[in-house]
């Protein structure tokens, strides 16, 4: 309701109307160069390559719309991006010049922005070559030198249009632009998965009961990420008053917003990512022990394999959420800062005891964040065995599109707020 709400006030302005339509129609020209196929590749081959369990494939196939199962120009999706920028935040933490730029404002903003663009590239370039000579090779009709470097220069345009068409969007539209593309993708798979759980109805695989006990879990679950996701721990912060001149500053109170969930769901992408590569392997040498041990012990469709799966899961997902944090977020530096502008928390000495503090409180979040993520990312799975539904990252797809929709709302919800503003300073 909230998010109707939102919207209905946001189209009535003319300038946030132009830019909701501006979203929507780079939203249609994702999914029209999602359907468009790569020349020359045999798609009875492809339908039989994901017609089963394929591990790790599965979750580029969310991140980019199943245009990655259908091999189109936008088969990499915004993956090279994703993680490009995963490692631009890892070098901040290892490398001083990496630390510099994050520290220059806009002007290091920018050149951190300059850096991933060309990261993406070339890791679309790498990914590229490995789909077309490694994963997808079988697939390719015509293998002549010229067809296989056409290949990898369509899919390696295609990520860098969608970079440059998430670029467009946070310009000039609504939201962060490779949040909404990956938005675009899910939304775009809830038709056909519609269509799959109606198909089992009708062959009476699945009652009717049991699609309104999914539908109640699935609102209850929606509630919860809502929460969590919009849950901050405020600490507050009171800045001494200093004279400067015949000028009074300072004295006033204010609060460092900690998130319960700041990692967002780059944990249980991280946690997928290294359990799902075995089952990966599994697929290039089909029918050997390695992969009856793994499908046994290690994939969520075995026995006892389901249960290692789950709680391996869990414990994954905690780590990474601990690991992210910290990474996001430096008590040390965020003390120094308070003490530099005369700040302190209530109750704690200024230095090493406020960085203690904040540290605590940060690991108490994470746990709560932690033991919330994996949940969502563990119910699927557990669904799965005790029902005849197939959910495929069904909890990372759910905590994506909430996380999106929230965002889209709060930043319409600041730039109407910000155009009141300006109505009343005129």
């Amino acid at each position: 309701m909230e998010l109707a709400r939102t919207f209905s006030k946001a189209w009535h302005i003319k300038e946030l109307r132009s830019k909701i339509i501006f979203t929507l129609l780079m939203l249609v020209v994702f999914r029209i160069g999602s359907n468009i196929p790569v020349p020359g590749i045999n798609r009875e081959y492809l339908a039989q390559m994901f017609s089963g369990e394929t591990g790790l494939l599965d979750l580029f196939d969310l991140f980019s719309g199943g245009s990655f199962s259908n091999f189109t120009v936008f088969a990499l999706g915004v993956t090279p991006y994703i993680t490009a920028s995963i490692i631009i935040q890892l070098l901040t933490i290892a490398f001083p010049y990496f630390e510099r730029l994050s520290k220059e404002g806009n002007e290091g903003r920018k050149k951190m922005a300059t850096i991933t663009r060309y990261m993406t590239v070339v890791l679309g370039l790498i990914q590229a070559i490995g789909l077309t000579f490694g994963l997808f090779r079988k697939a390719v009709i015509d293998q002549s030198a010229f067809n296989m470097v056409c290949l990898i220069v369509i899919l390696t345009a295609g990520t860098s249009f969608l970079m440059w068409l998430g670029e467009q969007i946070n310009e000039y539209g609504v939201g962060n632009g490779i949040s909404m593309l990956i938005f675009g993708g899910i939304i775009a798979r809830i038709p056909s998965a519609v269509r799959g759980v109606a198909a089992q109805v009708k062959d009476g695989s699945v009652s009717v009961v049991a699609i309104i006990a999914l539908i109640i879990v699935a609102v209850l679950v929606t509630m919860a990420i809502i929460e969590v996701q919009q849950g901050v721990r405020k600490i507050p912060v009171q800045y001494a008053k200093r004279v400067v001149g015949r000028k009074m500053y300072g004295g006033q109170s204010s609060h460092i917003p900690m998130k319960v969930n700041a990692a967002g769901v780059i944990p249980i992408i991280f946690s997928i990512s290294l359990l799902q590569f075995p089952l990966t392997i599994t697929y290039f040498c089909n029918g050997s022990s390695f992969a009856d041990f793994v499908t046994k012990y290690l994939s969520p469709s075995g026995n006892p394999g389901v249960w290692i799966y789950a709680g391996l899961n869990i414990a994954l997902t905690l780590f990474f959420t601990f690991f992210y944090t910290q990474i996001m977020f430096k008590p040390d530096e965020v003390a120094d800062q308070m003490r530099q502008n005369g700040g302190f928390v209530p109750g704690i000495r200024p230095g090493e005891a406020t960085v203690e503090y904040l540290t605590r409180v940060m690991n108490r979040l994470c746990l709560a964040g932690g033991l919330f993520l994996a949940a969502v990312a563990t119910i699927p799975t557990i669904v799965s065995v005790w029902t005849p539904f197939n959910f495929s990252f069904g909890g990372t797809s759910l905590l994506i599109m909430v996380g999106v929709a929230l965002d889209i709302v709060q930043q319409l919800e600041h730039q109407m707020l910000m155009r009141n503003y300006e109505g009343f300073l005129k």
